[in-house]
């Protein structure tokens, strides 16, 4: 699922359709997704250079899950592109206390005042990062219904009855250049899955793995942002989206 944009145009893309959500259930977990990205100036992964994926600082909590950041690095790193991906508790290691939940910069202008800082820009040009990735968003159970009852008696046990419950993850990625401390853009997804337990003597799961999926999309939307950013449309024009089902998975 590729798509490049302009600068400072959004390009979007979605897939709906609850009508296939029946048949598709029988066979696994149904979902559906969708990713934006918005892009605000040219980016590319030169030599020598890495990306460093952290949780964006919230004022009660944290941002996206450690497990989902940790899915996105790694989907994200090597492979054909050989993007180089910093981890990123060692990053906030080196940069203590500069990145730190209580501490980062609230905005990229906010880069350029702390690279003044004494240190601050051996510290960064010794990671080798060039772009900081704040992902923000988590998954959630929305909705849910039905009823599944199991039991067992002398020489037979089983369960009758139907449970079903749906599930959310939607997660944005801000891309900040610590090169020309600036906002790069924005790429975001969201996949919501439909799960069910029929019970037919032996309990029959089908599950939607909707954070796996959101974790995928991520991944390869962001590669693409990062590899394709020397080859966008004009300022102003989009470039056209290709779309996707989101297939559901029993794993």
């Amino acid at each position: 699922m590729n798509s490049s944009v302009g600068s400072r145009s959004t390009a979007s893309l979605s897939f709906v359709a609850p009508l296939a959500c029946v048949p598709v259930l029988l066979l696994a977990g149904c979902m559906q997704s969708r990713v934006e990205e918005s892009r605000e100036m040219p980016t590319h992964i030169a030599k020598g250079e890495a990306v460093v994926i952290l949780a964006k600082p919230q004022v009660e909590g944290a941002g996206a899950e450690d497990g989902f950041m940790d899915c996105v690095s790694d989907e994200l790193k090597g492979g054909k592109s050989n993007i180089v991906v910093h981890g990123n508790n060692e990053f906030v290691d080196k940069m203590f206390p500069w990145f730190e939940p209580g501490t980062a910069p609230a905005k990229p202008e906010a880069i350029a005042a702390l690279l003044t800082r004494p240190g601050v820009s051996e510290k960064v040009a010794a990671t080798g990062v060039r772009y900081v990735v704040w992902l923000d968003g988590s998954t959630q159970k929305t909705d849910g219904g039905g009823s599944i009852a199991c039991g067992a008696a002398p020489g037979a046990a089983g369960c009758i009855g139907f449970g079903w419950w749906e599930k959310e993850s939607a997660y944005e990625a801000t891309v900040w250049d610590l090169k020309q401390a600036k906002s790069a853009g924005s790429v975001g997804t969201n996949v919501t899955g439909t799960s069910a337990i029929i019970g037919a003597v032996v309990p029959l799961p089908f599950i939607a793995r909707v954070q796996s999926a959101a974790c995928d999309r991520m991944a390869a939307q962001l590669r693409t942002f990062f590899t394709e950013g020397e080859g966008e449309a004009p300022a102003g024009e989009t470039a056209p989206a290709h779309v996707e089902p989101t297939k559901g998975t029993s794993q």
